[in-house]
């Protein structure tokens, strides 16, 4: 039997945050409250040697009242002026709430380019690092004002799990409007919160695709996020935003929320970043003897065992490698352009040179470079 994994949570110093807008600003109104209850948390953890990193929600939902809506907006021009006029009200608010503790924040807005361009995914792992070393506390959300559907990441949750496996945290905790997956044995029982899952996948059952009235997620894209960090071996946990000490409480061990447990095995940094990169360029899809070496023996692709590609890809851009059933089974790093795939697949390593007139590598790409996808995982 595996030990209570919440036992271990108390050596945490490294928690990501997020919080979501109706746990911020319920009805679409800032929630002073609210603010001051999750600074308290942030300024105590602070004080114990315990960073923290927030990712915030709430811009949208603070700044579509002053447009003279009542109702969160639909069009993404109308979401834009919000998240405009939000976001530097939801930044007074943290920043005047924390500064009673000693502690100054910082603002980061983030988009998918980010996290897909290695240069800028490293670039801004540095910002936030050198941020916590000097006991700044980040804010981040996504940088709705300009952000547009081909850069979205989509929501929060998803932007917390990879912030999470961009700085190497220890935790993530989504704290939800929802105490937690709930599950209800029958009708004329009351639903109740189950405690730990040890796969995501167990809990998808549970959950219907809904979304809260005042944000963009639901507890779908929160089993998305916590499916992304326990793969690379990070545990989250979703708890009640409203709780008073929530965090403090999950990092003494109390059981609170739904916990879901991490995959063993660490991950590099670098197949860690191919893995959770926002969007793949195209595809590569392989015979039943590749799938075999890469997945069993945990081989590099060579040319032979490509049976197409779809997409336009430059080498060293990442790629998903998916079996001739269109399943997704890898990403990695291309070293072959689509372009030179298309002249090589199926070949012999040997015969790179010969029909290209050069030859880069024998491996389309290197196991060094290419990061398996679990099994089952959404």
């Amino acid at each position: 039997m595996h030990p209570d994994p919440r036992l271990q949570l108390h050596s945490v110093r490294r928690v990501i945050i997020k919080v979501g807008s109706a746990v911020l600003a319920p009805a679409g109104e800032l929630s002073a409250a609210s603010v001051r209850r999750l600074c308290s948390q942030i300024a105590e953890l602070a004080k114990s040697g315990t960073q923290a990193v927030i990712v915030s929600s709430g811009a949208v939902a603070s700044g579509f009242r002053a447009l003279g809506l009542d109702a969160p907006p639909r069009t993404i021009r109308l979401k834009q002026a919000a998240a405009a006029i939000g976001q530097q009200r939801l930044m007074a608010s943290y920043a005047a709430a924390l500064e009673k503790s000693g502690l100054a924040v910082a603002q980061v807005l983030l988009t998918s380019e980010d996290f897909e361009q290695r240069s800028r995914f490293l670039n801004a792992r540095h910002t936030l690092e050198t941020l916590l070393q000097h006991g700044i506390i980040p804010i981040i959300n996504e940088n709705d004002s300009v952000s547009f559907d081909e850069i979205k990441l989509g929501d929060n949750d998803r932007l917390s799990a990879l912030t999470a496996a961009m700085l190497r945290a220890e935790l993530l905790v989504m704290l939800s409007s929802a105490p937690g997956v709930l599950v209800q044995a029958s009708r004329s029982e009351e639903a109740e919160v189950v405690p730990h899952f040890d796969r995501v996948e167990d809990a998808r059952k549970h959950v219907r695709a809904e979304k809260s009235a005042a944000g963009t997620g639901g507890m779908t894209t929160k089993l998305d996020a916590a499916a992304i960090v326990t793969r690379v071996g990070i545990p989250a946990i979703i708890a009640p935003g409203s709780l008073a000490r929530v965090v403090p409480r999950l990092l003494a061990g109390e059981v609170i929320g739904t916990f879901f447990r991490p995959q063993a095995g660490a991950t590099d940094g670098r197949r860690r970043w191919i893995g959770l990169a926002a969007k793949a360029k195209g595809s590569i899809v392989i015979d039943a003897g590749a799938v075999k070496a890469i997945c069993l023996r945990g081989a590099s692709l060579l040319p032979s065992g490509i049976k197409s590609m779809q997409g336009d890809f430059e080498q060293g851009e990442v790629v998903e490698v998916r079996d001739e059933g269109g399943k997704p089974l890898a990403k990695g790093l291309s070293a072959y352009s689509s372009g030179e795939i298309g002249q090589i697949k199926g070949k012999k390593a040997s015969e790179i040179s010969k029909v290209l007139g050069y030859s880069h590598c024998d491996e389309v790409i290197h196991r060094d470079d290419l990061l398996l996808i679990e099994k089952g995982a959404s």
